[in-house]
């Protein structure tokens, strides 16, 4: 596995158990190797205002090739009506890390 196969994805959610919940289902589905889920603050547009809110970001390790299945499982999963689920290629990470996630996205 090269670092151009490697990708985060991102999501945020309104509830920290829901965002713990969806952060576990991806990985045992294999879809990401691990997710790290914390909290942030975010400003945003929605329905024509500006709303200021604690979510929580949940940023998935994973094969760039499993982007988009990844980014469904977390659209059909998610309560939002419209997710953010954002990838984001890694410039660079260890060879180790490389294998990692390689051998722990390729298992059943």
């Amino acid at each position: 596995m090269t670092t151009r196969e490697l990708v985060v994805v991102t999501t945020t959610h309104d509830d920290e158990a829901a965002a713990r919940t969806l952060a576990a289902a991806v990985v045992r589905a294999r879809l990401a190797a691990c997710a790290q889920v914390y909290p942030v603050q975010s400003v945003y547009w929605w329905d024509g205002e500006v709303r200021d809110s604690r979510e929580w970001r949940i940023d998935f390790k994973t094969r760039a090739d499993l982007a988009a299945r990844l980014t469904g499982f977390v659209t059909e999963q998610h309560s939002y009506d419209t997710p953010e689920v954002i990838a984001v290629p890694v410039a660079t990470a260890s060879p180790a890390y490389l294998a990692w996630v390689h051998e722990e996205t390729a298992r059943p």
